[in-house]
């Protein structure tokens, strides 16, 4: 499986993707939203589980590694969990390397994985939750089309605060 932009190729993460998924992992800069830098027995675990074959009714997640077309760097990481049956909805996840910041490409790869869930996938709503305070991923994703849904009050123990999540989502418009 390969999707394409503009600048963008994602496709499924294979185990030769190590090296990328630790660097971001063991990047506080990178971590600063999502946890704590985990430990390194964690962090190959969470590889391992995201190397499983993916399809619309599997519970696990679909990871998918961002690279440059122009040069094939890695740049990052997109990953979905569906709620097939019965809602036919997908939760959506990403994160890029700390250099990759703020050029776009999180925009752009959120833009043709969305575009691939409700048009091939037939998904009729993506959702996101982003910590409060995350301006960044909030503009990637209103730039998608996704729209502020909620505030979840203390919704996630990160580094040990309680913080509140900003649920966003986009429905199909194709249907």
């Amino acid at each position: 499986m390969q999707l394409n932009s503009e600048r963008l190729t994602l496709s499924l993460m294979q185990p030769t993707d190590w090296p990328l998924f630790l660097q971001i992992h063991s990047d506080p800069v990178c971590m600063e939203f999502i946890s704590a830098v985990p430990q390194l027995a964690d962090i190959r675990q969470r590889f391992q589980d995201r190397l499983a074959p993916w399809q619309v009714t599997s519970f696990h997640m679909l990871c998918l590694v961002i690279r440059r077309r122009q040069d094939g760097r890695s740049l990052g990481m997109i990953g979905v969990t569906a709620e097939w049956a019965p809602y036919r909805q997908a939760e959506i996840g990403y994160t890029l390397c700390s250099d990759a910041f703020g050029q776009g490409y999180g925009t752009e790869a959120l833009g043709v994985v969305s575009r691939w869930l409700f048009a091939d996938c037939e998904f009729h709503k993506l959702k996101a939750q982003v910590v409060e305070g995350n301006m960044a991923s909030r503009r990637v994703l209103e730039k998608n089309g996704f729209e502020l849904e909620g505030t979840l009050r203390d919704n996630y123990l990160l580094r040990g605060r309680w913080v509140n999540d900003w649920l966003f989502g986009r429905i199909n418009p194709g249907e």
